[in-house]
């Protein structure tokens, strides 16, 4: 089981196991999680939300460009939050999802887990040495890599607790 830090409002501290949880944890112990398994909460099935996460890392590392959604006036309440340990709440609807999930798009999950992994190489390279470099998020803003993976471990670890890997 992944640990959590139990005082959620704290500002993030943990970047480097943040790094290597992403880099070298999530997809490993996503592999173990039976592909049949039934989400606590929500619509996706477990390849979708494995495609799911490889289209949020897409985002991150600068392959599909997102133009800013939020209002400015409000960026920065969306930013602090960001930048807590305080999670996701079950079924936080993205407004630019549709209603229904879209269809699988690899033959296996096997395949899901490759394109997972491949896209989160391709942030680490895509920012490679470069801190200050930004890729816009369409909530958030402009993110730094230790933005983008704060947001991407929270991401994650809201859908193992959907998938009961995480309580």
């Amino acid at each position: 089981m992944y640990y959590i830090c139990a005082d959620q409002t704290t500002t993030n501290r943990m970047t480097p196991e943040k790094h290597d949880f992403l880099k070298s944890k999530y997809v490993p112990l996503l592999k173990k999680i039976d592909p049949s398994t039934k989400p606590l909460w929500g619509k996706m099935n477990f390849q979708q939300m494995v495609e799911h996460m490889s289209d949020s890392i897409r985002i991150a590392n600068g392959k599909d460009p997102q133009k800013l959604h939020t209002p400015i006036d409000v960026l920065d309440k969306y930013k602090a939050f960001l930048m807590t340990e305080k999670p996701f709440k079950e079924n936080t609807r993205n407004a630019l999802m549709a209603d229904e999930p879209p269809a699988i798009r690899n033959t296996s999950i096997d395949k899901a887990f490759n394109e997972l992994e491949m896209e989160i190489n391709d942030l680490f390279k895509v920012f490679g040495s470069d801190m200050d470099k930004t890729v816009t998020n369409p909530f958030y803003g402009d993110l730094t890599l230790n933005e983008w993976v704060q947001l991407l471990h929270k991401h994650a670890v809201h859908h193992l607790k959907q998938f009961g890997t995480i309580v």
